[in-house]
Parts: structure tokens; sequence; C-alpha cells
């Protein structure tokens, strides 16, 4: 029996998702851990594994929809040997019978394939099955509709409404079909897109939601072809007026509807207090620059704000108070010192999580920042790499901010916000001299913080960066 492919949870708070992308089609075969299908998650991109083995008979949302529940049943799996046909028909239904199958002495072909070839005219006997034990498959004619292949297209039948693939597709000014997904041609339409101008992503060089949206008229690598008088082209729709300025609305993503939701959160649910002090920076600075003098053989480059991670990490530990969450009727405690690092990425503001920074050195958390960074600016976090945290810390240093405080990130007690660090007149041991000076503020949920307690944490943490030998030992 055929194996229903449902909408994954891909992390503890999804109730929904966007199917960014199929990278499968009908007729493909699958292993257990083959990436099938980029999913949008409340946090990330991310790649959707197969878990059984089989041929996908049948694809039931297409790329790029929007609000896919979890659990919703997305595709079909059929195992070896079972037909790769999708699911029967209500009884009554006027659609036609699925065509026989070919007899022996023909090539072997899935039915999508054989509906697919007889509803553009294309002899199956030229072609070369890739599917299993040489089954042609509707990849396979796909291939041959768009000219890669031995066979040629002879007719322009109606393809069969069964086939997600063929779905009355437009027509370049040559003849060449051009495939797209519902959605993506419902705003090319909006936008006024010539199709045949995009280039397609999804799989057979399928247009899909992203590349129209992506889509840049002066990237176009080849002449447009005319589809349409000018009389009749869609035009661009005029920027919305409201008060005299022109404006367009956005929808928002997945990611930004969750930031949005937690912060709102925070503020509304977080009695916060702020705590802010003065760090003079200049032995960190020294420091940093022996350290990456003795690193650089081995490749390693410590960054201020490597530092700053270790310095909070050890700060948590000095001050375990404060390494704490609100839980209801409860307080938990932490034993270790996992901290959250604020990265903007193109989705939206993510915190990937260094644990045992407590406990890990300078070096490690250099390099397993540098690529957590990375990953979330790909959209490429995994789960595990971004939930959690006893505490987070937020750096806009290098954007020129002197000071600013940050929100909670719940169900976090606190979260440090540093600024940039900038030369100005300071007292070092009763007189005045000219010191990088950072100026560090630290958020704290009242309800499981008292504002002694975040006193002793900023101190603790001024005292590491001001001693910083207490950060490599």
């Amino acid at each position: 029996m055929a194996l229903d492919i449902k909408m994954p949870a891909l992390s503890p708070t999804m109730e929904e998702g966007t199917l960014a992308k199929w990278l499968v089609s009908v007729g493909d075969t699958v292993q257990s851990g083959d990436i099938m299908a980029e999913i949008e998650t409340d946090k990330a991109t991310m790649e959707f594994e197969a878990v059984d083995e089989g041929v996908i008979a049948e694809i039931l949302i297409e790329a790029g929809t929007e609000n896919v529940k979890v659990g919703a049943v997305i595709a079909r799996l059929t195992v070896e040997g079972e037909d790769e046909a999708p699911a029967s028909k209500p009884a009554g239904s006027s659609e036609p019978a699925p065509a026989p199958a070919p007899a022996n002495n023909g090539p072997a072909a899935t039915p999508t394939a054989q509906r697919l070839a007889e509803a553009n005219g294309i002899d199956l006997a030229g072609l070369e099955g890739t599917g299993p034990n040489g089954k042609i498959t509707k990849g396979d004619v796909e291939a041959a509709m768009g000219g890669g292949g031995a066979a040629s297209v002879t007719g322009s039948g109606v393809p069969d409404k069964d086939i997600p693939a063929a779905q009355a597709e437009p027509a370049q000014g040559d003849g060449e079909r051009i495939i797209a997904s519902p959605l993506a041609k419902r705003i090319a339409a909006d936008k006024g897109i010539d199709l045949a101008q995009v280039k397609g992503s999804g799989p057979n060089g399928r247009i899909v939601k992203d590349d129209v949206e992506n889509f840049s008229p002066g990237a176009a690598t080849s002449a447009p072809t005319p589809t349409a008088s000018a009389a009749t082209r869609t035009p661009t729709p005029a920027p919305a007026v409201e008060g005299g300025a022109p404006f367009t609305d956005e929808k928002l993503s997945g990611v930004r509807k969750v930031i949005a939701r937690r912060l709102t959160e925070s503020k509304q649910t977080i009695p916060h207090f702020y705590l802010t002090i003065d760090i003079r920076l200049d032995p960190l600075l020294e420091l940093r620059a022996q350290l990456n003098t003795s690193l650089e053989p081995d490749g390693v480059k410590l960054s201020v704000n490597d530092l700053l991670i270790k310095a909070l990490a050890r700060a948590l530990m000095r001050v375990p108070q404060c390494n704490v969450s609100f839980q209801g009727d409860t307080l938990r405690r932490y034993e270790r010192a996992d901290v959250s690092v604020a990265v903007a990425a193109p989705s939206g503001l993510i915190t990937p999580v260094i644990t045992h920074a407590d406990t890990k050195g300078l070096a490690a958390i250099s390099t397993e920042m540098k690529t957590l960074a990375g990953k979330a600016r790909d959209g490429k976090l995994q789960p595990h790499e971004y939930q959690g945290g006893t505490a987070s810390l937020s750096n806009l240093g290098m954007f020129g901010i002197k000071q600013f405080d940050a929100v909670i990130n719940p169900p976090q007690g606190m979260i440090l916000a540093v600024g940039a660090g900038q030369k100005q007149p300071y007292v070092v041991n009763g007189a005045i001299e000219v010191a990088t000076v950072l100026h560090a503020s630290g958020s704290f949920d009242h309800r499981a913080i008292d504002g002694a307690d975040g006193a002793q944490l900023m101190e603790a943490i001024k005292q590491l960066c001001e001693n910083p030998m207490g950060l490599v030992v």
C-alpha cells in the first residue's frame, strides 16, 4: 500500500510551515536519508529527508504553498513492486480511467508516465527509463518534452489533470512549454512578469515561487519572447498611497511571524529591568591580540564577541542565581552556561547556541560561532543548534551603536546587550587616561532575578573583561 508522507514538525514550536521547494518529482526513486524537500519552519529553512525507500507516486502540495499544517499529507510513496499511480478517484468521477499498462513487448512505464506521454504525443519506445529495473518515469517523459531526450513532441493534447507538473502551462513564442507552479504563475501575473524570461530552479527546470519573487528583468539571460501585445499585457501595479506616502505591503515570513509573537509575549509578560555598566576594554583587546598571534598557525582568529561570550558564561557560573529561568510556579536553575548569540539572518533574527560555553576554550568557541553564524545566514541551522540556551548575548557594536537595551528571549532570565568600544577619558588607578570603553546593558526578568543579583552579574562581567586572564584558565 502507498505510504503517506506528512508535513513534519521540524521544531517544537512549529504548527505549520511553507513547503518552499520540492527536490524530487513523481516517479523518482528515493532511499532513506535522501533530501526530498526544503521546508520553511518557524525558525529557518530546513531540508526534509526521506525515512522510507520507494517511488514518489503523488505530490499533493505544490512547492511554494504556505501555511501547511503539521501532519498534513504532502505526498505519497509506494514501495518497490507497487504501482506508482495516485490514489483512486471517488466513485462517480468523470475522469478517464488510467491508460492500460503496455504490452509485454513494449517499454515498462509508470501509469503517470504513460498518461503524460499520451497527452503530449510522445513515443515511449524512444525513451530510456531511469526508474527501478529501467522503468520509464514521469521525469523521463518530462525530460523528453523539454527536448533533452531521444523522443520529440508530436502533438499538443490537453494534459491529464491528475499530472501535477503538466497543468496547462503557457508556451513560449517558439512553442516550448513553460513549466511553472500555479503559485508562481499567480505571482507572475500579479507582477506583470513574463514567465518566458524566468529560469526555473525546481525539478526539471520548473518555475517556483522563489524564482518569480527573485526575478530581475535586467538579469534575464535571453531576449524577451513576445507573448502578448502591449495592449493585453498585465501592467505592474502602482504602489498604494496612504496619507501622501506611497507604500507596498509585504507578507510576513514564517520566521518574522514567530519573532513578532515571541517578542510581543516577552514585553507583555516579562517584567524587564535594566542595568548598565562601563567596561574598560583595553586589557581584553591586548589579550586578544596576543592570543591571535599564537593561534594564527591554526587558522583561528578570535573576535571581541568570542571573548564576551566566554565572559558572560563564566560570570553566570560565578553568579548562579542569574543562570535561571522563570517556569510559572518553579524557578529552574541551570548547572552549565549555554549562551544564545543573536545573529541577523536574511529571514530575521535567530539565536544559535554555544553550549558548555563556560568550559569550552576560546578557540573552540570562535570556530563554533563562525560555523553557526554561517549556517544561520544560509537558513541551514538544525533545531538542536538554536533551541535552548540559558542566557543570551546581543552585540551591535559593529554598527557603531554605543548602548541599547535588548528584549529578553523567553524563557531565559537575562540577555546582555553590548555596544561599540569607544576611546574616551577614563579614570585608571586614580589618573585620567584615554581608554577604550564599552557600554554593556543587562536586561533581567524580575520574576526570577533580583536587582542585587543582576548587579553582581554585571560586576562579574566587568571584572572578567578588565582582568581577562580569567577567560583562559
